[in-house]
């Protein structure tokens, strides 16, 4: 972006441009949130992003309340003009929509009490006056990208990952912008482009596919980093055979593996519909306990069984791992039990007798261990 603008527009501004830095004055009425803000995937259906969807949208989950405060306090800067698409007569801001939104909001008393929007100000008819222009420069989405993906992908100002890899989608697709290209234009040197791009195509394949459909998901919050981050993991990219990053297909998942996608899904994130809790509730650790019931059959098969990730977990160990860690978890709760002793325990008579209990089995069971380790001794010798 230029350091300097001046008011006099010499000629259609772009993004990219290092010379002049014109902008003009449009009446705000004539300005337009963006239905298509990759910020709003996370929250509104493309059939329902109405500019009052919109509007509320960005009130109650992007922090607007604090661009209102700024400028009922001081003003609209011109130097922060927004960036817009002419489009049949009105103007879509597509960098800009915050600061539009606290704008209408300052403006609008109606719309603050439907939002109950209590922390934006009433302001004076002066400076209402002086928002009922703001300062714009026109471009275009394609001559956007490039000042956008940084600013918001690999920049300053960054989106979450599904705004991210939504916007990469649209570039890569629509105007067929390489992703290597993608990447070297946003200085991307860890294929994070190719990743948010294979992720997203997941995610579009199933729900095209109908094996998974994100208003179904069991909790409000889409977490897309969980499928971002989990299809890394090799037991999860072998369970559904996907294809490498590089391949920037619109379909990583072949046909014979959706089915497995769709378990993938609602393990993931859910299922509201039969009341099913994610098995992922946490990228760590579950994401990679996920990653290893998948490299094993046995264990996939408990967690289709609808057994919790620890069970389905211990069934991918094998019963040697599974013994050793038993016995070395046992000796550390009974060593955290033997130091807390003097101050936690009371005369409790059903404590004693676990303990007792507990006494038994540990001599049975090195008793057995020793009956086991004694022949291969013999052997040995």
């Amino acid at each position: 972006m230029p350091a300097r603008q001046t008011k006099k527009k010499t000629r259609k501004q772009r993004p990219s441009d290092e010379g002049s830095a014109g902008y003009e004055r449009i009446e705000t009425t004539k300005l337009l949130l963006d239905p298509n803000n990759p910020r709003l995937a996370e929250y509104l259906p493309r059939d329902r992003r109405s500019q009052e969807d919109v509007l509320r949208v960005l009130w109650r989950e992007m922090a607007v309340d604090e661009l209102a405060l700024s400028i009922a306090a001081s003003g609209y800067f011109d130097y922060e003009p927004l960036f817009v698409v002419e489009k049949g007569g009105n103007f879509v801001v597509i960098e800009g929509n915050r600061r539009l939104a606290a704008v209408m909001l300052l403006l609008d008393s109606q719309k603050r009490k439907e939002f109950r929007a209590t922390e934006v100000p009433s302001i004076s008819p002066a400076a209402k006056n002086s928002l009922r222009e703001l300062p714009v420069i026109r471009t275009t989405r394609r001559e956007a990208w490039q000042y956008l993906g940084f600013k918001h992908v690999n920049g300053p100002a960054k989106w979450d990952s599904f705004a991210k890899a939504q916007y990469i989608a649209q570039i890569h697709n629509e105007y067929k912008v390489p992703l290597d290209d993608i990447g070297k234009q946003i200085g991307d040197r860890h294929k994070t482009v190719q990743r948010l791009y294979r992720a997203f195509m997941v995610l579009e394949q199933a729900e095209a596919a109908k094996v998974f459909a994100r208003d179904n998901r069991y909790r409000q919050h889409f977490s897309f980093s969980h499928l971002y981050t989990g299809l890394d993991y090799d037991g999860i990219s072998g369970f559904i055979e996907l294809r490498d990053e590089e391949a920037e297909s619109p379909t990583p998942v072949p046909d014979e593996a959706l089915d497995r996608l769709g378990e993938l899904f609602t393990w993931l994130y859910g299922d509201k519909g039969v009341d099913m809790a994610p098995v992922v509730q946490s990228q760590n650790p579950h994401l990679r306990q996920l990653s290893e019931v998948l490299n094993s059959r046995k264990a996939t098969e408990t967690l289709r069984a609808g057994l919790p990730l620890t069970v389905a977990l211990e069934a991918s160990y094998g019963d040697e791992r599974v013994f050793r860690n038993s016995v070395i978890r046992a000796r550390e709760n009974l060593q955290k039990a033997h130091a807390t002793l003097s101050t936690g325990y009371r005369d409790d008579p059903d404590l004693l007798r676990a303990a007792d209990e507990i006494a038994d089995l540990a001599y049975d069971l090195a008793d057995q261990m020793q009956r086991k380790t004694r022949p291969r001794r013999r052997r040995s010798k």
